[in-house]
């Protein structure tokens, strides 16, 4: 029996004006998912009070190997941070691991779609 190693998240930063591009290789997946989230909302809220405010994340999963739910939860957090920013978020490049998951478990559209203005009465995050 064949034991397959995963492979150590790593991300590559680019900004340009108002797009922040997150190259993600490896594996999103437990080990890694709190990197990425910290990494990425760090980032948004730095870009956010800057000159050129962030209008636009892009994720790169190209060169993704895995992603598990810990990931996929990152990634819903990502969505709600970016929403509550009226930031858009695209995940380009999307591996068929990651398709996949995203169409089992019902997130396709809810990852994919345009920003959700914030809503009047809609409570703060961690009210």
């Amino acid at each position: 029996m064949t034991t397959v190693q995963p492979t150590p998240l790593s991300l590559t930063l680019e900004t340009r004006d108002h797009t922040v591009v997150v190259r993600v290789r490896g594996d999103l997946d437990y080990a890694g998912h709190d990197e990425f989230l910290h990494t990425v909302t760090t980032l948004l809220a730095r870009r956010h009070a800057a000159r050129h405010p962030v209008r636009e994340l892009r994720l790169d999963f190209s060169a993704l190997d895995g992603v598990d739910s810990s990931g996929l939860s990152a990634l819903l957090r990502i969505r709600r941070s970016t929403d509550d920013a009226g930031i858009a978020l695209h995940l380009d490049e999307r591996p068929p691991a990651l398709e996949r998951l995203l169409e089992v478990t019902g997130t396709l559209e809810l990852l994919t779609a345009p920003p959700v203005p914030p809503a009047a009465g809609r409570r703060p995050v961690g009210s």
